[in-house]
C-alpha cells in the first residue's frame, strides 16, 4: 500500500493512497484494467506514471510535501489527473472553497493570476471513480450531460458528477433514506445543477414530474432487483440510445454463487430489458466483488448494424 496522500490545501487527506487501479489518461486506451473488452476481468496496478493529454498546469500547495503538482485532463471530458509525488484522480470543483466530504482540494493558479480549485476523488468512496481507474472506456458523464443517479446517498459521488457535468449540465440524483438524503439536499443547496430526489427508486412515477429526459443513468443501488429498477427508470427517462453505467454488487444479489455467476446473470438480465451492455469492469482493489457494467440504452438500427458489420 503506497503512502497516503498529505500536505496540500483544503480539507484532510485519506489513508491509504491510490493503490490499485491504473487509469491511463492519454488518448489511447485505459491500462487499469487488464482485458477490458466485455464480460472480462480487470484488475489496477497503482497510477504511479498515468499519462495525460495536453499541457498541465502547476498546482501551489502540492499533494505531499508542499511540492508541484501538475493537473492534466484525463481522457473522461470532465475528469483530470494530478500528478506529483502521489498521483490522484481530481474534478474541478464547481463551488471553489467548498469541500463536500472533507476532501483534500488543490488549488491552481493559471498564467493570468486566476485561480482552478480541484478536489480530489477518492476511488475507495466512489464506484464511479474505481471504475474509472480501472480502465472503463466510457462513462458517458461528460460536460453537458443529464445525469439520473439511483442511489445517491450523502452525495459524495454525486457532487463529482456534478463537477464534471458542470453549470450547463444536470444531476438528478434519488435517494431512499431519509438520512442519507439530508447530507444529499444540504450538499445540492450550494451546488444548482443537483436536483435531490428523496423517492424509491422503484417507483419512479413518484418523480417523473421531477425528472426530464436523461442522457445517462447511473445506478448504485445495491438491491437484488437491481436490473429491474434501472429498466423501470429507463423506460420513463432514458432517451433512445441513451447510455448506462451499473455498479453491481454481487453479495447482494446472491451470496450464494460466485461474483462472476452473479454479474453474468445480471448482464442477462439487462439484455432482456433492451440494455445492450458493451463493457465490465471489475471494480478491485478498491471495491470487493463489485463490477462495472456500461452500455447503450434501446440503440438505433443503424447503430446495431453498423455494429454487427
Amino acid at each position: 500500500m503506497r503512502p497516503p496522500l498529505t500536505g496540500g490545501r483544503g480539507g484532510g487527506g485519506f489513508s491509504g493512497g491510490f493503490s490499485g487501479g491504473r487509469g491511463d489518461s492519454s488518448g489511447g486506451r485505459g491500462r487499469g484494467g487488464g482485458r477490458r473488452g466485455f464480460g472480462d476481468r480487470g484488475r489496477g496496478r497503482g497510477m504511479r506514471g498515468v499519462r495525460g493529454r495536453g499541457r498541465g498546469v502547476p498546482a501551489r500547495g502540492g499533494m505531499k510535501g508542499g511540492s508541484k503538482v501538475i493537473v492534466e485532463p484525463h481522457r473522461h471530458a470532465g475528469v483530470f489527473i494530478a500528478k506529483g509525488k502521489e498521483d490522484a484522480l481530481v474534478t474541478k470543483n464547481l463551488v471553489p472553497g467548498e469541500a463536500v466530504y472533507n476532501e483534500k482540494r488543490i488549488s491552481v493558479q493559471n498564467e493570468d493570476g486566476t485561480k482552478i480549485e480541484y478536489r480530489v476523488w477518492n476511488p475507495f468512496r466512489s464506484k464511479l471513480a474505481a471504475a474509472i481507474l480501472g480502465g472503463v472506456d466510457n462513462i458517458y458523464i461528460k460536460p453537458g450531460a443529464k445525469v439520473l443517479y439511483l442511489g445517491a446517498a450523502s452525495g459524495t459521488t454525486v457532487s463529482h458528477v456534478s463537477d464534471i457535468v458542470g453549470p450547463e449540465g444536470c444531476v438528478y440524483a434519488v435517494e431512499f433514506s431519509h438520512r442519507s438524503g439530508r447530507d444529499l439536499v444540504n450538499m445540492a443547496k450550494k451546488r444548482t445543477n443537483v436536483i435531490p430526489i428523496i423517492e424509491d427508486a422503484r417507483h419512479p412515477a413518484k418523480y417523473r414530474m421531477l425528472v426530464g429526459m436523461v442522457d445517462v443513468i447511473f445506478a448504485d443501488v445495491a438491491q437484488p432487483d437491481q436490473a429491474r429498477i434501472v429498466a423501470l427508470n429507463a423506460n420513463f427517462f432514458l432517451k433512445t440510445g441513451g447510455h448506462f453505467v451499473i455498479s453491481i454488487k454481487a453479495n447482494c444479489i446472491d451470496s450464494t454463487v460466485p461474483a462472476e455467476a452473479v454479474f453474468q446473470s445480471e448482464v442477462k438480465k439487462l439484455q432482456q430489458e433492451q440494455f445492450k451492455p458493451a463493457e465490465q469492469v471489475t471494480l478491485e482493489p478498491f471495491e470487493r466483488d463489485h463490477a462495472c457494467v456500461v452500455g447503450t440504452y434501446r440503440a438505433p438500427k443503424k447503430a446495431k448494424a453498423a455494429t454487427a458489420a
